[in-house]
C-alpha cells in the first residue's frame, strides 16, 4: 500500500531531515528528481537537447525547485525561460543558477513551447491561482502544452484535495519524499495527472501516522481468503441477503450476483424478490424472511428493500444478530429517524455503512464538504461503523480513526444498481472472515476495476459490472 500524509507532517520530516544534510543538498535531490522525470518526457517527445521549456515560478521553495530542475535541463542542451510570477520573492540562488547555466527570464508565455513546469506554489499555497498565473495556465492549457506540476498541481487544497478556486491540471505530478492527499483524493486528485514519487530519504523522519492510505494490487491478494483442501461450503463462509422487493427485484438480483463473485461458498436470500433470485441464480437458498433464512456469518440489508413498516422489520431483525452486517440504501434511509441508533451502536458485531453523498448527507446532517475523508471519518466514529463513502475516490474510514482512498474509481460506476453490486461483494469478503476495513476496502478496489473492465466493452450497466468482477478479483487457490 501506498501513504499520504498531511502538509504539517511533510514540513516536520522535512526539518528534521534537512538538520542532518548540508544547506540546500534537499531541494537539489528534489530538483534533480523533477529534472529526470521532464527529460524523459521531452525525450518521448523528440529529444531533449533543442527543446523548450517554460518555467513558472512562484516564490519559496516550490519555485526554488523549478529553477535549479530547469538548470539540470538546461545543462543538457534545453532553452529554458522562467515566468517570475512574483520577482520580488523568488528564489535567488535558483534564479542565479538557472542563469549561469543559460536560463533566461521572459515577462510572457513564450510561444512552440515543449513542456511547462509548474513551480507556482507548493504545500504552502492556499486558495485558487491569482489572476497573472491563471491567466498563464489558461494560455498554455489551451495550446495544449504539456504541464509537469511540482510537488502537487498549484492551487490545490493539499491536505483534503479540495478545490476552491483556478488551478493547474497537469498531464504529470512529480513529488517528493511522500504522497500528498490532494494527489489521490477528492475532486484534486484527477489534476495531478500521472503521478510519479520521488524518494528524497523523507522516508525515516515521517514519523506520524499517514493522513490515508492508497490500497494496490498486492493488498488486495493478500487478504483474499485462500482455499485449503478440507474447505467446504460451510467454511468458507455463508453470507445472508437482505435486500430486494417484489417493487424492486433487481436490487435484489445484483446484490445476490455481487456476493457469488466473492469467496464464500454458499448465498441465503431473504426477501420478496426470491423468485427472480432463484431464476438467475438457482444455487442460492431463499426465504422470504430474515428470521427464516438459517445461520450465516455477516449479512447485506438495504437495497431495494423499501422504508415501510416490513422493511423496518426485517433491518431491525439484522441488526439483532451477532454477525457484521452491510447497510446500504434504504436500510441508511431507514436509520435516519434515529429510532435504531442504540440498536445499531450498541453492536458487538461490526457494521459497514455505504452511503452516497446524499446519503451521507441525511445520516451526518449535511454533505461531506471539501474534506471528505474527515467527514468520513466523524461519521464512522458517531455511528461506530466502517464508513464506506461512495464516490470518483472512495474513501473508507474507520472508528479508529484510519482512512483509505481507493484509486480504481470510474465514471462507469454512476449508474443504478452498481452499489447493489457492491454491498454483495463486501458482504461476500466479510461472511468469509475478512476484517470490516481490509473488506470494505477491497470490495471497493475491485469494483472500481470491474467498472473499468466493463467500460471497454462499452456503455456500463450494473450487470455488467456484476459479470465483470469473475474476472477481476484474486485467485482462491
Amino acid at each position: 500500500m501506498r501513504r499520504a500524509w498531511r502538509v504539517s507532517d511533510v514540513r516536520a520530516a522535512e526539518e528534521a531531515l534537512m538538520r542532518t544534510l548540508p544547506e540546500g543538498v534537499l531541494m537539489r535531490r528534489a530538483a534533480a528528481g523533477l529534472a529526470r522525470r521532464c527529460a524523459l518526457l521531452l525525450a518521448e517527445r523528440g529529444g531533449v537537447y533543442g527543446a523548450r521549456v517554460l518555467l513558472l515560478v512562484g516564490p519559496g521553495n516550490n519555485g526554488g525547485d523549478a529553477l535549479y530542475a530547469g538548470t539540470h535541463l538546461a545543462r543538457r542542451g534545453v532553452a529554458v525561460s522562467a515566468l517570475l510570477l512574483a520577482p520580488e520573492r523568488v528564489h535567488e540562488g535558483g534564479l542565479a543558477a538557472l542563469q549561469q547555466a543559460g536560463g533566461r527570464v521572459v515577462d510572457a508565455v513564450p510561444r512552440d513551447l515543449d513542456l511547462a513546469v509548474d513551480g507556482i506554489v507548493g504545500l504552502g499555497g492556499s486558495g485558487g491561482l491569482r489572476p497573472a498565473a491563471e491567466a498563464a495556465v489558461r494560455l498554455l492549457q489551451a495550446r495544449g502544452t504539456t504541464i509537469v506540476a511540482v510537488d502537487v498541481p498549484s492551487g490545490v487544497d493539499v491536505d483534503t484535495g479540495a478545490l476552491s478556486g483556478p488551478v493547474v491540471r497537469a498531464d504529470v505530478t512529480v513529488t517528493f519524499g511522500c504522497l500528498k492527499p490532494a494527489l489521490v483524493v477528492g475532486p484534486a486528485a484527477p489534476y495531478a495527472g500521472e503521478v510519479e514519487l520521488v524518494d528524497i530519504g523523507l522516508g525515516p523522519w515521517l514519523r506520524a501516522d499517514a493522513a490515508l492510505a492508497v490500497p494496490e494490487w498486492p493488498d488486495i491478494e493478500e487478504w483474499w481468503p485462500r482455499l485449503e483442501a478440507a474447505s467446504e461450503k460451510y467454511t468458507r463462509g455463508v453470507v445472508g441477503i437482505a435486500t430486494g422487493s417484489a417493487m424492486y427485484p433487481g436490487a435484489a438480483v445484483l446484490s445476490v450476483g455481487g456476493a457469488l463473485a466473492g469467496p464464500t461458498g454458499m448465498v441465503r436470500y431473504a426477501g420478496g424478490a426470491a423468485s427472480h433470485v432463484l431464476r438467475r441464480y438457482p444455487s442460492v437458498i431463499a426465504t422470504e424472511r430474515v428470521a427464516e433464512a438459517g445461520r450465516v456469518q455477516a449479512w447485506v440489508c438495504g437495497s431495494g428493500l423499501g422504508t415501510g413498516e416490513a422493511a423496518a422489520t426485517e433491518l431491525r431483525t439484522v441488526l439483532a444478530t451477532s454477525v457484521p452486517v452491510v447497510l446500504d440504501a434504504d436500510a441508511l434511509t431507514l436509520l435516519v429517524n434515529g429510532s435504531m441508533t442504540d440498536q445499531l451502536r450498541g453492536r458487538d458485531a461490526p457494521t459497514v455503512v455505504t452511503p452516497h453523498d446524499r446519503e451521507f448527507a441525511r445520516l451526518a446532517g449535511g454533505e461531506p464538504g471539501a474534506d471528505r475523508v474527515g467527514a468520513a471519518l466523524r461519521l464512522a466514529s458517531s455511528m461506530n461503523a466502517v464508513v464506506l463513502l461512495k464516490g470518483d475516490r472512495t474513501i473508507v474510514a474507520t472508528p479508529a480513526g484510519r482512512a483509505w482512498a481507493n484509486p480504481t474509481g470510474t465514471p462507469a460506476l454512476a449508474t443504478g444498481g452498481t452499489g447493489d453490486v457492491l454491498a454483495g461483494l463486501l458482504g461476500s469478503l466479510l461472511a468469509a472472515g475478512v476484517s470490516p476495513e481490509r473488506a470494505a476496502v477491497a470490495a471497493a478496489y475491485l469494483h472500481g476495476l470491474a467498472g473499468r473492465d466493463a467500460a471497454r466493452r462499452g456503455p456500463v450497466t450494473a450487470p455488467d459490472v456484476a459479470a465483470a468482477l469473475s474476472d477481476v478479483v484474486p485467485a482462491s487457490s
